[in-house]
């Protein structure tokens, strides 16, 4: 057989090999952060509950300063809308809180349209802590063939988990900072 064969059979088999560990990884994905910062749940929760507010914490708001962003129903809680369309990372998608518990959850309808259509549930759950508080912030999904490939190829775990930690440090910064005098 010539040496070009054996070499085509073991591209084949590496690629059966990938086909196999990618078809065999979970379809459920979680992704999981935590925070504590010194102010009371409702301060963390008000940051959360308003997506007027998240342009001063969200990882994502900076990326692109030509983002359109749109907002509608009310301005917090149930029912609270938000569509946002950028360019590169920042992709296009929208959110609503579909829960509102003052001072301990909020739920929100995470859609993404690009460059990946996908939908994530994602929640922040706001826990009293001594003197302060724990934020969590969980985004939940399920992942088809691709998506699967896609999170084993680049650890998207761990790339979305550093936005959230940023997002975390950025809230933190918000809620712990000082009121200022009117």
């Amino acid at each position: 057989m010539p040496v070009y064969a054996y070499v085509l059979i073991g591209i084949a088999a590496l690629i059966l090999l990938l086909v196999v560990v990618v078809a065999r990884r979970p379809a459920v994905f979680t992704i999981t952060r935590c925070a504590t910062m010194a102010a009371p749940p409702a301060a963390a929760f008000a940051e959360v509950n308003d997506f007027h507010k998240w342009d001063a914490w969200s990882p994502w708001a900076k990326l692109d300063p030509t983002m359109t962003q749109t907002y509608d129903g009310p301005a917090a809680g149930v029912g609270a809308k938000y569509a946002w369309a950028g360019k590169g990372k920042v992709g296009e998608g929208r959110m609503a809180i579909t829960e509102s518990n003052p001072d301990a959850l909020v739920r929100i309808h995470l859609e993404f349209v690009r460059p990946m259509k996908a939908v994530n549930p994602t929640e922040f759950t706001f826990a009293p802590d001594g003197t302060g508080t724990t934020v969590t912030w969980t985004m939940t999904g399920t992942n088809g063939f691709v998506g699967k490939l896609f999170f084993l190829l680049l650890n998207i775990e761990k790339m979305v988990g550093k936005d959230f930690e940023k997002g975390l440090a950025s809230m933190k910064g918000v809620v712990e900072r000082p009121p200022t005098a009117a």
